[in-house]
């Protein structure tokens, strides 16, 4: 026989999970559906009202130098991977707290979300030229989510009718759909953002004029050497760093390009417009000032575009300018020395294509910078829509302002490629290879010393002009055993690189590269 107090009471509501981890699934599932419903409609309204690039804009901007000089090091061109994965967890952590406040002190778990939507929406009006439709995303997902938490509750709360509660089961299921659903609008947003369809359609249409003068490659620019970055670095291996964590996708239709400032005339031009003028054909090696000493933050590539000294010449600086600002799209800036650009001798371009193609979007689709002989960070601006003539005591540039040098040039630099550190050869003689680089000046000569003995000249692969790394080689005869050796390069000015160590913070690493590696 069963007692009353055995049987199950029909008119009382199940009791809501009093566990704390049901609770924190749901603010988890909470942040997750914001999140992802602002990512998924900045789909709509444009990439400025996405969250999480907004939040990571305002996250790069404010890392001091060295932590972002030891970041890319560290991590290379996956330092953005790194860190939405960074801030996926710190979301997860957050969501975690906001669902323990909602079971400790409802509706607290609901204001602390409107709390960091609000922090997104503050981080989205410091990008880049935001409108109020940039704002909907993030309102609209904040209120997705602190509705869906509020209801929540409100369905396990005591009172409530049986037939609207929730056990602990309903309420756990219905807090993972929920996770499930914002991680999916999140992941379908970016994916949908970075793949919409009419500027990538319209870049595979895009026919741009042949240079009217081209840079041919030299015979023997690449040596052949097995494991050396060849001379001409595809753009799909071309390193990539930059401040933007969403790739711009500018319609050629839209886009413009205004320089003004100390000028006696102001220009505008379309793209049209810009391709329309002759066109050349230079082949240029870029680095980064983050690269350390042997590192692979440098690339060598072909690049098609408009001298930037024939604008500037039609725009006539005054007297007393000497540097350019240059803006990206989403709003960073370089400073550059203006007589670089005006240099007739140095072909600094407003590039168009790479390698004979249209420019990828990771690297400055539809127009970039490309100066010879400067660190990228004073020169190399993506997706440049504004250049703007003044000095350098009046305007500070993206990183300048964080305590990098004003004006960058490129350091005289060699590494080796081969043998690989740590590595095993069996060759006879020993190949040694790598690359060595000193923009806008040349590379008259490679030496490669092997466990402090004399220096060697390497043999050398040719080059067409100063402004393009070049290959070398030294075979030798080595006993068996283990071995270092160490590589410099000699300049044609004469200069020897320095054997003094220097990181890249505030412009650009020195020092001798060495590889250790045992001969069989």
């Amino acid at each position: 026989m069963t007692s009353t107090a055995d049987r199950p009471d029909t008119g009382r509501r199940r009791r809501a999970p009093a566990d704390l981890g049901a609770w924190i699934l749901a603010g988890v599932a909470a942040t997750a559906l914001a999140v992802g419903l602002a990512e998924l409609l900045a789909w709509v309204t444009g990439p400025v009202g996405a969250p999480l690039t907004a939040v990571g804009g305002v996250i790069v901007d404010a890392v001091p130098a060295p932590v972002m000089d030891a970041a890319i090091a560290l991590f290379g061109t996956a330092d953005k991977l790194v860190l939405l994965l960074v801030m996926a967890a710190g979301l997860v952590a957050v969501g975690a707290g906001i669902g323990a406040a909602q079971r400790a002190e409802p509706p607290m778990g609901a204001v602390l979300l409107g709390v960091l939507g609000l922090l997104g929406l503050l981080a989205v009006l410091t990008r880049a030229g935001p409108a109020v439709a940039d704002t909907v995303p993030v309102v609209v997902g904040t209120g997705a989510g602190a509705l869906f938490l509020t209801v929540l509750t409100r369905r396990t709360a005591p009172g409530d009718r049986p037939a609207a509660s929730l056990d602990r089961r309903g309420f756990v299921r219905l807090s993972a759909a929920a996770a499930v659903l914002g991680t999916a609008a999140g992941v379908a947003g970016r994916w949908a953002s970075a793949a919409a369809a009419r500027v990538p359609a319209a870049r595979d249409l895009l026919r741009i004029p042949a240079p009217a003068v081209r840079d041919p490659v030299p015979a023997g620019a690449d040596l052949g050497v097995a494991a050396v970055e060849p001379w001409l670095t595809p753009a799909g291996d071309f390193y990539r760093i930059d401040t933007a964590l969403s790739v711009p996708r500018i319609d050629v239709a839209e886009w413009e390009l205004r320089i003004h400032g100390m000028v006696e005339r102001e220009l505008t031009l379309g793209f049209e417009e810009l391709t329309a003028r002759p066109l050349v054909e230079r082949i240029v090696t870029l680095a980064c000032v983050s690269n350390p000493v042997g590192g692979d933050l440098v690339g060598n590539a072909v690049w098609t575009g408009v001298p930037i000294r024939d604008l500037l010449a039609e725009a006539r600086p005054s007297a007393g300018a000497d540097m350019v600002l240059s803006t990206s799209e989403d709003g960073f800036t370089a400073s550059t020395p203006l007589e670089a650009l005006t240099d007739p001798g140095r072909d600094s371009l407003l590039a168009v294509t790479m390698n004979g193609q249209p420019l990828p979007f990771e690297h400055g689709y539809p127009v970039r910078m490309v100066v010879p002989g400067l660190y990228g960070y004073v020169s190399a601006t993506k997706w440049v829509v504004d250049l703007e003539v003044t000095r350098f005591d009046r305007a500070e540039a993206y990183w300048t302002s964080r305590g990098w040098a004003a004006r960058g040039p490129i350091k005289l630099s060699s590494r080796i490629e081969v043998p690989a550190e740590g590595g095993r050869t069996e060759a006879d003689p020993v190949v040694l290879a790598g690359t060595a680089w000193a923009q806008h000046t040349g590379i008259a000569a490679v030496q490669v010393s092997v466990d402090g003995g004399s220096w060697q000249d390497a043999e050398l692969g040719s080059v067409g002009t100063d402004d393009t790394w070049r290959q070398w080689v030294l075979r030798t005869g080595l006993p068996s055993g283990r071995h270092t050796a160490r590589v410099r390069a000699v300049d044609r000015d004469g200069t020897v690189q320095t054997a003094e160590q220097a990181p890249p913070a505030p412009d650009g690493a020195t020092g001798w590269h060495e590889r250790t590696f045992t001969v069989a």
